[in-house]
């Protein structure tokens, strides 16, 4: 029974791949006409087209990787800044935060006495490892508390995560953001406190945006802000992970035979040589099972438990079997366990569980040698070569209930034992048969010498003769007992012999017969595989998991032809084919219907006994997965217009990689296959496949993609031996058939075989052996055509910086060789290559959709040995005999295919490849008759015989090339003429060669075998610049720009004697960018459509749009004639453009864009605020206050909030796609929505109101109190050229190279090989150029299409370096910090400010402006760096950038000075140029030649046609107002960019962030700067002095604390006599930072109340920077520090309450810390004080004793009891003053209740005085007040004892007396 196909596909191909798309174009056209010449996406006909395609695998381009790229070490740089952490858990502690990643520790320093401490210290750890390695390893974040030298402190808390959920975040980065700290001794505490921190990982060549660091004052919303990825909740419950570890098969030899020999002598039994031990490592902890001594089939039964926060932030379980020696213990394999692929955590997903099933292990081949040189695989680094064991394991997940009382709390690993599970549980052991035939084996490498050749397959350790067989001691026992054998065992060791005793049926034939290999040519041998093809088969026994392997392929065969499709629409992007959107919905329809068949198919199995939990509830997430996809596919299909291919590409990328996800199957089943090429018995290179992929099945979605197919493989080194240079070289290329199935059902085995041969088999056995040979008697024979045209962008292989390239064509055992072409990177060779006789097998079908793959090497001719350059695939169309050679497939197009030299990238080859059959002759056909007599013969159709019917070759046509042919017509690019013009400027930076230095160099400019060259430079050193500035040369191009040849720029330098001597050389590969278009006058954009701006050559499409006005874009103005107007008020137009008017083409209206109404409001809305809140007293900002620091700042702000907005109208943007999703799905079109879009909004109304909680948080500016108008410039946050362009506007800038490309995988790069720069431009057209250019007034036709361009005569120019501030800068110093200072490097000048280092600061502020005198070109580079000073040795680079000042300063950008947003004379900013906004203007209207500037009254200027407005007015230094037209011309300026034909963005005032690079660490960024630079030419008015951008200097002020209550302060001593409860209060107070100047008040003795009297004053002066918010502290770190170090802290008071103890030390009752900027209103009485005021912090209302200047009331002080719950342990009473350094010195105040300013003594009970100044006084309150009834009594019961004792002592004498008589 077939499931699979509905119909055959094999009849489709004959009608060909092509007609589909020929009926679109039909219908287009259909379309066209109904529409009457609308855009064809417009049309509904249109718009459901799809192009979809049934060829499988028809990729030209195979994508075949051949250097590993998993094991190989890379950089890799990971920063973590600890600012602060907050709520920590304990009193009155001295935390230190330990940071660990891997091994490595750093700590920072302690804080004292606070639970609160603010750090901000930055640690940077670098790695070279492997990517694997790297994100398994741990970042862990601790909190110790009091730790120093002698003690290692009590563990606070900790946090873990793993590096790779910090590289899978968004930028690989998580910023500003709060982890958790949890206790992992006691998982029942809860939540420990928060660190707040930014992590970032940075691999090499990434870069990271980091957020603009600047005055950071965020709210602090610690929840919202957690440390943990996106998607997990942030109450983590703590869960036990149970991985249970059964036992283990197959596990290979780990000791020497030797010592077995020994102990068999010795001891007289035979043991297994391994004692292996499992070894789980989870988050950073490990656990391990007993060892079980010398087994090779270990049971273990034991579960190794992890106790740890669930969702864990960890994502794999690394399982190892090791060996236990007693030298060291080594991995036998290892085996990962991905938890997101054993869960889901979707709302109806599961908790992690898996098995219990097989995992196999892979690693180094499996003889053992003492130094096994492929350890690292065993490790799990790179691909295993081998199959090692396997084990049997099983994953579960509990959640715990931390509330229970038995639980225990530790984190601590445990193992205990577990019962056995039965032998079913894993599946039933069924006989599967593995069949390979080899039809070819070519390409092998001749290193390996001429001994015979075989090749072996193994599946698990079945097939593997040479070390498979390790027998199990145990299982030889149990033979010489005769028992009954247990099948398991013997079959994982099968070993050949055993077998063949027992059944002869069972015999393998695991490997090929060892054959001499033939020599193909220079490199690589082949074996006479002719028409015998060796053949091999195992069997094997496996547990039957065949379903899991079948779920794969299906998901897998979706994604693979997804894949294609998204590839085929890159490439129809790419080369600019018509109609992209279609093939896109192709794909996507394709995707839907292959996820609805998907689920058809799953939905059998899914009652089917699933074997384990995962693999039920896999099945069912997968369903849901590919059935969501499915639908998501089909909406999106109906979304794909023209416009919109490119985003939809991304999402249905996206499908892509979730189908992949889902499709890797956690829970192994059958191992893979391994095949090994052996010499001489030794292992030489493999090719690993996996099973899945060749395994069979009814179903045809089920079956693996290689099954029964021929396939091309590669056979690669092993481990670390394919790195490098030995890994590009092919070891070996097979051309194999491969079928697994179960032995039943493998009757078909042979099914996919190409007809035509004869089944030899084994001699002595039956017919039901499978064959070991096919012999082939019915060839089908081809003739292979290269179309080699040519190269471009190949890898430079000489010293010289070129190659004398020469390719080579290798196709099933031959291969040619096209002509050497000398000295070149871009050879065109234009040469026609032929094979003949071609034997190729393969069913005709298979072999049209799946061809097989021709391989293309590149080599450098060299004498002696020529070097490899790269290796490309290509498979070729392919034309069967019954085939017509015509349209659309033949002839065949040229591609661009890549060429790959390991992992890089080394060049694109641009060729065809046709295949063509060749029909057989009558002849040939009777005599295949006759032999092969009893076989059915194919029906054969008989040509007219040869090659008749092949298309014709012409001969070759050039006689000085010889026998070459050239590429026939039909394939060879139709060329046209085109001219090439040359801007020659000048030559850079040109190095020694051959330690001469260059002196007269000259440029030689080739494309397509013609050129120019410049005119020599006659001494470089006095001007590097060309005298002749424009040259040019005609050429024959290809018509279509993507096959242009590459044009090559070489510098030569000419000696005497007429010898050169090649510099560099430069190709460019792609022209198209300078491909010059005449403007189109129809087009109504015009600053987009001439591209001769300026008169320069402009090769840009038009210009960045202005920033400040975006609603303005040149649309509107649909035609030059209309005037148009701007009005600009007193603030750049932002948001507020609305009423901008669409006008007609000769209207003269004016737009007025009114802004006062809108400014009056503000003023309004201002007004009404102050009366409301009654306290924001916003200060007017003073004109002297401001200076350029709060220009920077402002500027910050506005970026920041930008940005915010920018997110905001994302999410909006989202929304309303969203929306249209919605409405679409619901069969809606978009106009009618807000008709029917009620009931939609309902539907989004929950997302949207989360939205739009995110949204008020970006727009939270809205609430604050409106901000003073501060003049503002703009700062990038990267280097200025990226946002312009590099300032390649008509100046390009080539780099020139020489030497021998670096082979270095991580590509080199290539700035070592850089020699120099050449900078020019070009310029290429078609030939008869329309005569309106040439027309123009003033065209000089020296300068062709270059009108205009400035001179290049030296020039003296000013350069003004400003340097703002360094951060994040890598530390340079074994403290983690750096003392950085800047140089300054411009030609031979250099500016040291070594002196003004700063001291210990990864964040230095430099604030300076260096001034350089320079002649361009001489000296244009300027290299601002970064060094470290030290006391002792030389200084340290940290990092440099370097800015190219000439492009910048000819660039019509204007990147001389910035313009400012507004015009002033003085003040903060002052404008810098020494030219006027409206000298520019005149300048820049007269380069242009635009009429202008033409001013007018009312304030309006004219230019081009446009009318701007703006004021007229300005104040100088007196106030006294004047008229000017600087704030016009200045208006004009800042909207240059709307002028038609020469507009562009002007560079505004700025400040840029510039990389810092080390050359030491290629491609990593070292610290950012934030600089600018300004250029003055010097025959100019000379500017004035440079703004003065020092930081700012901190302000001193003094905090005057007045201590005058405390009250219901807990009670903590009993007193002495009475034992009554009662504290001796006394207050500490001091600033975060400045410990060491803590202050006391005396001491209240004996409150019993909780009541303390004070009135004390505690005094603490500091510097704080108002702008940042943060108080400057400079102290030494250290006793042996050399310098003072400043830190910024943010400005927090604490205040503690404490009891004081005589003998003990003194008891920590509270503390309260409030931040200065932001703390709650203190309480008018002691009674509405309570813990609220601190609970509820964010909700309170603040206030800054910045602006209040003084406060008075009551604050609660709160302390955590053993529940870690905060309690209130007293109220304070006290009053805070803030007075600046000079009000101080006026009124001065004394310490405590000293002069001057005492305060009154207070007034407390007598008590408190100490009970022996006054001991009567004291005891008589004391005793009387509290025992007095006690007293009372017992002064009675004394009296009357005393009665009593006087009664018995008198009463014997009186009675005597009484007695004898008184």
């Amino acid at each position: 029974m077939k499931l699979g196909k509905a119909k055959s596909s094999k009849d489709d191909h004959k009608r060909g791949d092509e007609p589909a798309i020929l009926e679109m174009e039909d219908l287009d056209k259909k379309a066209m006409r109904l529409a009457g010449m609308l855009e064809p996406d417009t049309i509904s006909l249109a718009s459901v087209t799809a192009v979809t395609t049934n060829v499988s695998n028809k990729r030209s381009k195979p994508d075949i990787k051949m250097e590993p790229s998993s094991g190989r070490p890379v950089d890799y740089q990971i920063s973590i800044t600890v600012i602060e952490a907050r709520q920590l858990i304990g009193l009155n502690m001295d935390p230190v935060v330990c940071v660990e990643v891997g091994d490595d520790k750093k700590y920072t320093s302690m804080k004292e006495s606070t639970n609160c401490p603010y750090y901000n210290e930055y640690f940077v750890f670098d790695f070279h490892v492997p990517p694997d390695v790297m994100f398994d390893k741990i970042i862990k974040l601790s909190v110790i508390h009091s730790k120093n030298l002698l003690r290692s402190g009590t563990l606070v808390g900790t946090f873990k995560m793993d590096v790779g959920t910090v590289y899978s975040q968004p930028e690989h980065q998580f910023y500003h953001k709060w982890a958790i700290l949890s206790d992992p001794d006691d998982i029942t505490a809860g939540c420990k406190g928060y660190v707040k921190c930014d992590i970032a990982v940075v691999g090499k060549g990434d870069n990271i945006k980091t957020p603009h660091k600047a005055n950071e004052t965020d709210e602090d919303d610690i929840e919202g802000n957690l440390l943990l990825p996106e998607g997990i909740p942030a109450e983590r419950q703590w869960a036990r992970f149970y991985v249970k570890i059964h036992r283990a098969e197959g596990l290979p030899k780990m000791n020497t035979s030797i010592m077995a020999n020994v102990k068999k002598a010795f001891i007289g039994e035979n043991r297994d040589l391994v004692d292996p031990y499992v070894q789980v490592q989870f988050s950073g902890q490990k656990g391990k099972t007993s060892v079980q001594k010398s087994s090779y089939e270990p049971i273990w039964n034991e579960q190794v438990i992890f106790t740890e926060l669930f969702p864990p932030l960890c994502k794999r379980i690394k399982v190892q079997i090791r060996d236990s020696d007693k030298v060291n213990d080594v991995a036998i394999g290892t085996h990962f366990i991905d938890l997101r692929k054993i869960s889901n955590d979707g709302d109806k997903g599961f908790l992690p569980t898996l098995g219990p099933a097989w995992v196999n292990m892979y690693g180094s081949t499996r003889q053992y040698t003492l130094m096994d040189e492929h350890q690292d695989l065993n490790d799990g680094l790179g691909e295993g070569v081998s199959f090692r064991a396997r084990l049997l394991i099983s994953v579960a997940v509990e959640i715990l209930d931390t509330t229970s009382p038995e639980i225990i709390c530790s984190t601590d690993v445990q193992v205990e034992p577990v019962s056995n599970i039965s032998e079913s549980a894993t599946g039933k052991m069924e006989e599967f048969f593995l069949f390979g035939s080899f039809l070819e084996a070519t390409m092998i490498d001749r290193k390996i010498g001429d001994k015979p050749i075989s090749f072996e397959i193994t599946i698990g350790n079945y097939g593997n003769h040479i070390d498979g067989v390790s027998k199990s001691s145990s299982v030889k026992k149990k033979k010489k007992e005769g028992e009954n054998q247990e099948e398991e065992n013997e079959l994982i060791q099968n070993s050949s012999e055993d077998e063949a005793d027992e059944d002869a049926d069972l015999t393998s034939v695991s490997s090929t017969p060892p054959m001499k290999p033939f020599i193909t040519d220079r490199n690589y041998f082949h074996l006479p595989y002719f028409e015998k093809k060796p053949c091999v088969y195992i069997k094997s026994w496996w547990q039957d998991q065949r379903r899991r392997l079948y779920n794969s392929n299906m998901m897998d065969k979706i994604a693979d032809k997804l894949e294609e499709g998204l590839n085929d629409v890159q490439e129809v992007i790419k080369t600019e084919k018509a109609f992209p959107e279609r093939r896109l919905r192709g794909v996507l329809e394709e995707l839907s219907i292959g996820c609805s068949r998907y689920v058809t198919l799953a939905n059998k199995d899914v009652n089917l006994a699933g074997r384990t939990k995962l693999d039920r509830e896999r099945l069912k997430s997968c369903m849901r997965e590919m059935d969501s996809m499915g639908q998501q596919a089909k909406q999106i299909r109906t979304q794909v217009k023209k416009n919109t291919v490119k985003e939809k590409l991304k999402l249905a990328q996206n499908f892509l990689q979730r189908i992949r996800f889902l499709a890797d199957e956690p829970q192994h089943s059958i191992p893979d296959v391994f095949i090994w090429m052996m010499s001489n018995n030794k292992r030489i290179a493999y090719a690993r496949i996996p099973s899945k992929d060749i395994l069979y099945s009814v179903v045809d979605e089920e079956t693996g993609k290689d099954c029964g197919k021929v396939k091309a493989v590669f056979l690669k080194l092993p481990g670390k031996k394919g790195f490098g240079p030995a890994g590009w070289t092919v070891q070996a290329k097979l051309e194999l058939y491969l079928w697994l199935g179960l032995n039943k059902s493998r009757k078909d085995f042979l099914h996919g075989l190409p007809n035509g041969f004869e089944e030899i088999r084994a001699t002595k056995m039956g017919h039901g052996l499978p064959p070991v040979t096919l012999v082939y008697d019915m060839k089908q024979v081809f003739q292979l055509r290269a179309h080699m045209y040519q190269a471009r962008s190949l890898f430079a292989a000489d010293s010289s910086g070129l190659s004398d390239p020469f390719a080579r064509v290798f196709f099933s055992s031959q291969s040619q060789v096209t002509e050497v072409l000398n000295e070149t990177l871009c050879p065109t060779w234009d040469q026609l290559l032929v094979f003949d006789d071609v034997e190729l097998f393969g069913e005709a079908t298979e072999l049209r959709d799946d061809p097989p793959i021709i391989v293309v090497e590149f080599y450098d001719q060299d004498t002696g040995k020529a070097e490899f350059i790269g290796r490309t695939f290509a498979k070729p169309t392919i034309k069967m005999r019954d085939e017509p050679y015509g349209p659309p497939r033949f002839p065949p197009q040229l591609e661009y295919y890549q060429i790959y030299r390991g992992n890089s990238i080394a060049g694109e080859l641009l060729a065809a490849f046709e295949l063509l059959q060749i029909p057989f002759d009558a002849e040939e056909i009777r005599r295949a008759l006759i032999a092969v007599h009893d076989f059915a013969v194919p029906q054969i159709k008989v040509g007219q015989g040869g090659r008749a019917d092949l298309p014709p070759l012409e001969g070759p046509t050039d006689s000085e090339r010889g026998p070459i042919l050239p590429v026939p017509l039909g394939i060879r690019p139709v060329l046209s003429r085109y001219r090439i013009e040359v801007l020659f400027w000048g030559l850079r930076d040109l190095k020694r060669i051959n330690l001469a230095q260059v002196d007269r160099p000259r440029v030689d400019i080739e494309c397509a075998g013609r050129g120019v060259q410049s005119a020599l430079i006659q001494n470089y050193k006095k001007n590097p610049n060309f005298s002749t500035l424009v040259k040019w040369f005609e050429v024959d191009l290809p018509e279509n720009e993507l096959l242009h040849p590459p044009l090559n720029i070489r510098v030569v330098d000419c000696r005497a004697f007429g010898r050169y001597i090649l510099v560099g050389s430069h190709a460019v590969s792609t022209l198209r960018h300078y491909i010059y278009s005449p403007p189109d006058k129809s087009c109504n954009n015009w600053a987009t459509a001439a591209k001769l701006m300026n008169g320069y050559m402009v090769l840009t499409n038009g210009c960045s749009q202005a920033r400040s006005s975006p609603s303005l874009s040149s649309r509107t103005f649909s035609r030059p004639a209309g005037d148009v107007s701007v009005s600009l008020e007193a603030e750049p137009p932002i948001r507020k453009m609305d009423t901008v008017v669409k006008l007609d083409a000769m209207s003269d209206a004016v737009v007025k864009v009114d802004m006062n109404e809108d400014e009056s409001d503000k003023e309004k809305k201002k007004k009404k605020k102050k009366k409301k809140g009654g306290v924001e007293e916003e200060e007017e900002t003073d004109e002297r206050v401001l200076d350029w620091w709060s220009k920077y700042f402002a500027s910050i702000e506005t970026l920041k909030e930008n940005l915010r907005s920018q997110e905001a109208a994302q999410a909006e943007a989202e929304e309303r796609e969203d929306l249209e999703i919605a409405a679409e799905a619901a069969d809606i079109r978009p106009d009618d929505l807000h008709l029917k879009g009620s009931k939609m909004k309902e539907r989004f109304k929950e997302k949207k109101s989360s939205k739009q909680k995110r949204s008020q948080a970006a727009d939270g500016s809205e609430k604050r109190p409106p901000k003073a108008r501060v003049d503002e410039l703009v700062v990038y946050n990267r280097e200025l050229e990226s946002e312009y362009g590099n300032f390649e506007d008509w100046l390009h800038t080539f780099n020139l190279y020489r030497g021998k490309a670096g082979d270095d995988d991580e590509h080199a790069l290539d700035d070592d090989r850089i020699v120099g720069r050449f900078k020019g431009s070009l310029c290429m057209y078609k030939v008869p150029l329309s005569q309106e250019i040439t027309r123009e007034a003033g065209y000089d036709p020296n300068m062709g299409m270059f009108q205009s361009i400035p001179h290049n005569d030296p020039i003296h120019v000013l350069v003004r370096v400003y340097v703002v501030r360094a951060t994040d800068l890598h530390p340079a110093d074994i403290n983690g910090k750096a003392d950085p200072y800047v140089v300054i490097k411009l030609g031979k000048s250099e500016v040291k400010d070594k002196e003004n280092y700063i001291s210990k600061q990864l964040n230095p502020v430099f604030g300076k402006s260096f001034d350089i005198e320079a002649t361009f070109p001489m000296e244009s580079m300027l290299t601002v760096s970064v060094y470290d000073w030290d006391l002792v040795g030389t200084d340290d680079l940290i990092g440099e950038t370097k800015i190219d000042l000439e492009n910048r300063f000819y660039s019509k950008f204007r990147a001389t000075c910035g313009i400012a947003s507004n015009y002033s004379m003085h003040g903060y900013n002052i404008w810098r140029d020494p030219m006027k906004p409206s000298q520019i203007l005149a300048k820049l209207c007269k380069e242009g030649k635009i009429d202008g500037p033409h001013y007018g009254p009312g304030g309006k200027v004219k230019v081009a046609n446009r009318i701007f407005t703006g004021p007229t007015e300005i104040e100088d230094e007196n106030g006294l107002k004047k008229q000017t037209e600087e704030h016009l011309a200045l208006s004009v300026l800042n909207h240059w960019e709307e002028i038609p034909r020469v507009g562009c963005k002007l560079v505004p005032e700025h400040v840029e962030t510039r990389p810092l690079l080390n050359l030491d660490k290629p491609g990593i960024e070292q610290g950012r700067l934030e600089m600018w630079v300004d250029m003055f030419p010097m025959d100019m008015p000379a500017p004035g002095p440079a703004i003065d951008i020092s930081p700012r200097k901190p302000k001193s002020f003094e905090l005057r604390v007045i201590i005058w209550n405390t009250d219901d302060v807990i009670l903590e001593d009993d007193a002495f006599l009475t034992g009554e409860k009662m504290s001796d209060i006394y207050v500490r107070g001091w600033l975060k930072g400045q410990q060491e100047d803590k202050q006391d008040t005396d001491v209240h003795y004996h409150s019993l109340t909780g009541e303390g009297n004070f009135n004390w004053r505690f005094v603490f002066p500091f510097d704080y920077l108002v702008a940042e918010e943060k108080i400057v502290i400079s102290k030494k770190e250290s006793m042996f520090s050399w310098d003072e170090t400043e830190y910024k802290i943010p400005p927090r008071l604490t205040m503690q309450v404490w009891d004081a103890d005589h003998f003990s030390a003194d008891d920590f009752l509270g503390a309260i810390e409030l931040d200065l900027n932001r703390f709650p209103r203190g309480a008018k009485t002691a009674k509405q004080c309570n813990l609220d005021m601190i609970r509820n912090e964010q909700e309170l209302p603040t206030i800054s004793i910045f602006k209040q200047k003084r406060v008075k009331g009551w604050w609660p002080f709160v302390a955590r009891d053993e529940n870690d719950e905060m309690e209130l342990t007293g109220k304070v009473e006290a009053e805070l003053h803030l007075v600046t350094a000079e009000e101080a010195e006026k009124s001065p105040v004394g310490l405590g209740r000293n002069e001057p300013d005492p305060l009154e003594k207070p007034n407390r009970p007598d008590t408190s005085l100490m009970w022996f100044l006054g001991p009567l006084k004291s005891l008589r309150y004391f005793i009387w007040h509290n025992y007095r009834w006690l007293i009372l009594k017992a002064l009675g019961l004394i009296l009357l004892l005393l009665m009593l004792g006087l009664f018995l002592y008198s009463i014997p004498g009186y009675l005597v007396k009484k007695i004898l008589g008184a």
